[in-house]
């Protein structure tokens, strides 16, 4: 079998998959969320963090919420690392520094789970599974719940309760996440994923000494990085160890788990605004990006360029050659459209085309289908800017389900996709006008900028993957990747639960014979037609000098 023809079946089965999922999941989802029952061992969570479950919010309080409960997390996380080198189950690790552990604990509770340490280096069993692996829960479930009070914000009319955070980020990590994350984990173990306490211990004899490895509650932490769109790896090679990833068919299912959250909830969003229809149009744009970057990677990576690229039928530098081409190009284009950030290969051994793709995933705001919660609520802002645009071209008052989109509508909107890109291309500026961190780059020119303009997209979007060959342990690049990380996961929040509020409030506005239809593929057209025009706008002059640069110089 050909390596093109094997890449084509990992990716009918990856969609058929994902297509038998879509229903159940989505519907599941809706139910979760519309639910006015408690299970019991959610009312004793409530009972032990003080919550009352039943009162609902209006948008400033479930934005406390948010915030209050994140900052805590932060908090413990840090502490948690500092004092690592006197816990027990430490492995002998020393406590972290100060500026990486201000950085991974912003880096986890934000959802980016980017790392600047070797995993398996520094982190012992407490930090990894009581601190890192309970963010991945956590984190993920807010996500999720910020997405849900957009979507009420929707289907509600003449209030401005949006729900109640607790409940919804209760739910989120005991209906969802942790029943798929425990058949996951059996998934991975039957693959050969670990799954244990081991200590540090020699795997064999190499030339120059001994290599040494320890173990670790690695496929339980593995199925939720993947699930929940986190990223960070258990080992420092991530998803390309064989610890974490054994063969193809692990490979395959990890995907698979990093993508079905984030497209099932547009049923969930149908299911709960009225109309599957609506569900469905957001799904063909998410859909239709996601293929379209898939194939362009597969096309850049396959693509012949030399006798060293014949002889491996392809650019196979950087990559696993158990995975091949066409599963490193289908995970790659996978963790950048979604906010996860696990790497089964060295993204910066790509082409340049397939590098710039991999940015261009992370610069659209990560919403094909993004991560999980943020590419459904990513996706509806980018809508509500379609709307708006369709509405100045025809002369009337913009309209989405039902709701008008007013002055306060659109401010928050724009605000929101401002947010990012000016973290982005305003920390990238800064890096590359300093001596201290344009020398931690590996390579100069076009590639070096690249690494730089991707370890800020990488941040700012809350991604986590790495370019490679940046040297970010750095007191510069730990400082400016969490304020990143951190900005960039949370004053978009704060526009889409204003939005939210915003709408919520409204009267509904009844359709008429003018009220341009968003559930028909010609809106879905409209909506990939914005979100390119404007982040290509918006990045075009930065790609220009990175990744094209390097693509048409080659």
């Amino acid at each position: 079998m050909s390596p093109v023809l094997a890449g084509v079946l990992q990716l009918l089965a990856l969609i058929v998959a994902l297509g038998l999922s879509y229903r159940p999941l989505g519907d599941y989802m809706a139910r979760v969320y519309s639910s006015d029952k408690h299970l019991r061992v959610e009312k004793w969570i409530y009972k032990g963090i003080g919550a009352n479950p039943t009162v609902e919010m209006r948008w400033p309080a479930y934005l406390r919420g948010v915030l209050a409960f994140s900052a805590a997390s932060v908090l413990f996380l840090y502490l948690l690392q500092r004092l690592q080198g006197s816990l027990p189950g430490s492995l002998g690790f020393v406590s972290i520094d100060p500026d990486q552990a201000f950085n991974t604990a912003t880096s986890f509770v934000a959802n980016t789970n980017w790392q600047s340490y070797y995993g398996e280096q520094a982190m012992g069993h407490v930090v990894q599974t009581g601190g890192l692996a309970v963010q991945n829960f956590v984190s993920a479930a807010v996500g999720i719940a910020v997405a849900v009070a957009l979507v009420r914000g929707f289907a509600r009319s003449r209030t401005g309760e949006l729900g109640n955070f607790w409940s919804d980020l209760v739910r989120g990590v005991v209906r969802i996440l942790l029943p798929i994350s425990v058949i996951g984990a059996l998934v991975l173990v039957a693959c050969g994923a670990i799954q244990n306490f081991a200590g540090i211990h020699d795997v064999g004899q190499f030339v120059g000494g001994t290599q040494q490895w320890n173990g670790g509650a690695v496929a339980s932490q593995e199925v939720i990085k993947e699930l929940g769109t986190n990223g960070g790896g258990y080992f420092n090679a991530n998803s390309a160890h064989p610890f974490e990833n054994p063969n193809p068919l692990s490979n395959l299912f990890e995907i698979y788990l990093i993508l079905v959250i984030p497209f099932a909830l547009t049923r969930t969003f149908g299911r709960m605004v009225g109309s599957l229809k609506q569900g469905y149009a957001i799904l063909g744009t998410m859909a239709t990006i996601w293929l379209v970057f898939t194939g362009l990677m597969m096309w850049t990576e396959f693509a012949h360029n030399g006798p060293a690229f014949d002889l491996a039928g392809g650019a196979m530098e950087g990559k696993e050659t158990r995975f091949g081409i066409g599963g490193s190009s289908i995970f790659a284009v996978a963790t950048t459209l979604t906010s996860t950030g696990a790497v089964n290969s060295f993204h910066s051994s790509y082409t340049g085309f397939g590098g710039g793709i991999t940015m261009l995933g992370m610069q659209l705001g990560e919403i094909a289908p993004g991560g999980v919660g943020s590419g459904l609520y990513g996706m509806l802002i980018m809508a509500v800017i379609a709307v708006f645009l369709a509405g100045l071209m025809v002369g009337r008052t913009p309209e989405y389900l039902g709701k008008k989109i007013g002055t306060r509508e659109i401010t928050f909107a724009a605000c929101y996709i401002l947010v990012t890109p000016a973290l982005v291309l305003g920390f990238t500026a800064v890096a590359m006008a300093l001596d201290t961190p344009s020398n931690s780059m590996t390579n100069s020119g076009a590639h070096g900028f690249s690494e730089i303009l991707y370890a800020y997209t990488s941040g700012a979007n809350n991604n986590g993957s790495a370019f490679a060959g940046l040297n970010a342990d750095t007191q510069w690049f730990n400082s400016t990747m969490g304020i990143a990380m951190l900005l960039g996961r949370f004053l978009p929040m704060v526009f889409v639960l204003a939005l939210a509020g915003s709408l919520a409030e409204q009267t509904p506005v009844p359709e008429t014979a003018g009220t341009l239809r968003t559930e028909k593929p010609l809106f879905t057209g409209l909506l990939v037609g914005t979100i390119m025009i404007i982040t290509g706008l918006t990045y075009f002059p930065a790609l220009a000098l990175g990744p094209l640069a390097e693509g048409l110089a080659a």
